[in-house]
């Protein structure tokens, strides 16, 4: 009781500065707290950030730190080098005029009808992304090889599609194939009815409104997704080796030649992973800048 009336007598005597010193503490420490525990998760996040980048960049800066620019040079004269260049580039873009083609008016359909094993649909077109490079090489060589289901047939008649420059095209096909007909059914969802329906009232058929209203708003989502199959035609591997070999000048793209240089002439395979590594950046870019746009139009 007296201990108390002690501690009465204390706080009566204290300032009204003192008294209000205590209660801004008694507030501020709560919040000094909460800043404290802020800080010490923005440094921590900023930490795994900046390990995470070094952990990717680093391997990145490894292959332009071990390639002067003059061994890059004089790589890219070797006949290896130019000749999977060249046939990388040239079935990589037939493979994305032929994904296009077959792809955009598929997504279109899936992006605007239901219809009795959609669902299926879309899982099979799909499932090329999660199936195995190699596994998917295999599935096509049983398909259209020599001794295949359809290639026996095709065999009888003279047809050989597997260890062609054709197979690659199908091999990279098959794996890129899903990568724009997904970006392109986007696209054509995010296109409001509204366009199309306002289009049909007025009297235009349904093959004209989707040239000249549906496919020039969806058309930067399009880009995209033709540009990601063309940059996963050109990367890859396994489905490849596989169904179409490595013979150089025919079948050997150049994933398969940095994997046969590395064998014997690492400049060369350097060089081959340079070029890719710079396509892929440049890919990344321009995927970006299309889709910012691609939002930037339905925000607008």
């Amino acid at each position: 009781m007296a201990s108390h009336q002690a501690d009465i007598g204390r706080l009566h005597k204290r300032s009204p500065a003192e008294v209000a010193n205590k209660e801004q503490e008694a507030i501020d420490h709560p919040y000094q707290s909460y800043r404290n525990r802020e800080i010490a998760v923005k440094t921590g996040l900023g930490l795994l950030l900046i390990l995470a980048m070094s952990f990717i960049a680093l391997p990145v800066m490894a292959l332009f730190l071990k390639s002067p620019l003059d061994t890059i040079l004089r790589s890219l004269h070797d006949p290896m080098v130019m000749d999977a260049l060249c046939l990388s580039l040239m079935t990589s873009t037939i493979t994305t005029i032929m994904v296009v083609i077959m792809g955009t008016p598929i997504a279109y359909v899936s992006a605007r009808f239901n219809y009795f094993g959609k669902e299926l649909a879309d899982s099979l077109i799909d499932l090329p992304v999660i199936m195995p490079p190699a596994v998917a090489g295999i599935a096509l060589l049983m398909a259209f090889g020599r001794m295949g289901i359809v290639g026996r047939s095709l065999n009888a008649l003279g047809i050989s599609i597997a260890f062609t420059t054709l197979a690659v095209i199908i091999a990279q096909t098959f794996v890129s194939s899903p990568f724009y007909i997904r970006q392109a059914r986007t696209s054509f969802e995010d296109v409001d009815l509204a366009f199309e329906n306002a289009a049909r009232t007025l009297g235009a058929s349904r093959f004209y409104t989707f040239f000249h209203v549906i496919l020039p708003i969806a058309m930067n989502g399009l880009i995209s997704g033709a540009i990601m199959a063309f940059a996963r035609s050109l990367g890859e591997f396994g489905a490849t080796i596989m169904f179409a070999g490595n013979f150089q000048g025919r079948t050997q793209t150049m994933p398969l030649a940095v994997y046969t240089a590395m064998q014997g002439d690492l400049d060369v395979s350097l060089c081959l992973a340079i070029i890719l590594v710079v396509i892929s950046f440049l890919v990344i870019v321009l995927v970006k800048v299309l889709t910012r746009r691609v939002y930037k139009n339905v925000r607008n």
